[in-house]
């Protein structure tokens, strides 16, 4: 019999003792007083003396630790990502409940009922008078609680990462600050929220490959939606003049430590402004949601300091000869010349080329919030034209860490010119690009009925999360990363084993 087959079984004969004592081991409600982040701010400062008069707590919590002397004995709950120590003694307690004691393992979920004091050592404490057990485990903990490490367990096994690892739990409670203060922020601007199609007939507003489903009583397929774009634009139509979708999003894309083929984005529309309205307002919007999700508007992202208090902007142009490296620094007439931009860079036409030289250059370099704008037409199918240079669109990307975090435009509202997008789109499709936009007949059909000038903002909640949490990695934010399938685990056939 394998070590873990023989903790397994040792773990269910446990759950029969148990149940010999007259305990549930798997039980049921308990109404507890407080958390145990609660009573470690409320009785946490106080001194002993402070502590005199009897205070009587209800707690339950996953059991950390258990040190058994005897008579007496302790252990330690873990809740919330906070730790209190529970002194349980022999003649403070029924005769059940030490048993109940004795017969606990590490990760145990347990109730405590019993009163505030310090020990000798001044670690605040919880002095028992009654147990009660709650849930069971069968499995054992990371070794000593000192951390999970494996990053595939840890990515395959949340839950458990959840409980080994209290820095994780920190990194999603930021999270969900993020997310809450972007919600917080746009309604006090007037923004509703909204809810539009996660599986639509025709996928569009961004450039990617989508992953395909079918509809077995329509038969027909559906897409997985890319972006919500534009649907929220055929709101605007309607004249909802603010909305936003806080929204799920899946390209078929690769995986890397910036990827994940579904993520999460915030994407909101704001009739009557233009893409330089959305300049301000995402400065803005940035340094309070860094302050509200941190206490800061500067955060440290692996090992430096990033500063959310302003945005710098450069044209896409501008930040090419700025962030220059290699050679004689380019001149914005070679950055107009399409014959210099296409030597440099082999793409087809001068505004990709263009696009590509950047990502080359200066993408990276990016480590400060940074604005680029003016961006070429080829690369922005949905975006309105400059008026003195039709070439370049009125969009703008930001940029922190080394990555994109957010992509904005003044969105096109002229049918016509929207129908010729998409048929530049689809012939860049017909030449072999997979990712080149579609013709949505229906949206252009929308803007027919006139849709407002407008500007529309797309933010990736999962980046933000990385920077604000100083997490390397995508995956590291978000709770469910996917993952290659795991081989088989086998643990149903022991238990079922055991249990005949």
């Amino acid at each position: 019999m394998s070590l873990e087959q023989e903790l397994l079984e040792q773990r269910l004969k446990r759950i029969r003792e148990i149940e010999a004592l007259g305990f549930r081991p798997y039980g049921s409600r308990f109404d507890f007083t407080h958390t145990i982040p609660e009573v470690l701010a409320i009785w946490g400062p106080k001194t002993e003396e402070q502590l005199s008069d009897k205070m009587n707590v209800r707690v339950c919590g996953r059991v950390q630790t258990v040190r058994r002397m005897g008579k007496a004995g302790f252990v330690h709950l873990m809740q919330n990502g906070e730790r209190i120590q529970v002194y349980i003694r022999k003649d403070a307690v029924s005769e059940r409940d030490f048993s109940l004691y004795q017969n606990l393992d590490i990760g145990d979920i347990i109730g405590v009922e019993g009163y505030i004091f310090r020990t000798r050592t001044g670690e605040l404490s919880i002095h028992a008078e009654r147990l009660v057990h709650l849930a069971k485990t069968l499995l054992s903990m990371p070794e000593k609680w000192h951390g999970l490490e494996d990053v595939e367990v840890r990515y395959r096994q949340r839950y458990l990462d959840l409980i080994a690892n209290p820095e994780v739990r920190k990194a999603f409670v930021t999270r969900a600050r993020i997310v809450s203060s972007f919600r917080r922020r746009l309604e006090e601007r007037g923004f509703i929220e909204v809810e539009t199609p996660m599986m639509q007939p025709l996928y569009g507003g961004a450039t990617a490959r989508p992953f395909v489903t079918h509809h077995n009583t329509l038969d027909m397929d559906l897409y997985l939606r890319i972006a919500p774009e534009l649907y929220l634009k055929r709101l605007v139509v309607g004249g909802l003049e603010r909305v936003y979708e806080i929204n799920r999003n899946f390209r078929n894309e690769g995986i890397s430590t910036q990827h994940n083929p579904e993520f999460t984005m915030l994407e909101f529309y704001q009739a009557y402004t233009d893409y330089r309205g959305l300049m301000d307002f995402s400065e803005e919007l940035l340094r309070q949601v860094t302050v509200d999700a941190t206490g800061s508007a500067e955060v440290d992202y692996q090992g430096t300091k990033i500063d959310f208090s302003r945005l710098r902007r450069f044209t896409m142009r501008e930040a090419i000869i700025e962030f220059w490296k290699d050679g004689e620094r380019p001149s914005m007439d070679d950055l107009r010349d399409p014959e210099w931009l296409r030597k440099r860079s082999g793409k087809p036409s001068a505004g990709e080329a263009l696009v590509d030289l950047f990502e080359r250059v200066v993408e990276s370099q990016l480590i400060q919030p940074t604005i680029i704008y003016d961006y070429p037409v080829e690369t922005s199918p949905l975006s309105k034209n400059q008026p003195d240079e039709p070439s370049m669109v009125e969009r703008f990307e930001i940029y922190a860490a080394g990555m994109e975090l957010g992509n904005a435009y003044t969105e096109l509202n002229d049918p016509l010119e929207q129908r010729r997008r998409f048929e530049m789109q689809v012939k860049l499709r017909e030449s072999g690009d997979e990712e080149a936009h579609q013709m949505d007949e229906d949206f252009v059909r929308a803007l027919c009925y006139g849709m407002p000038p407008t500007g529309g903002e797309g933010i990736g909640i999962d980046r933000i999360a990385m920077i604000l949490t100083n997490s390397k990695s995508i995956r590291d934010v978000i709770l469910f990363p996917w993952l290659r399938p795991e081989g088989p685990i086998g643990l149903s056939d022991r238990l079922g084993a055991l249990d005949a």
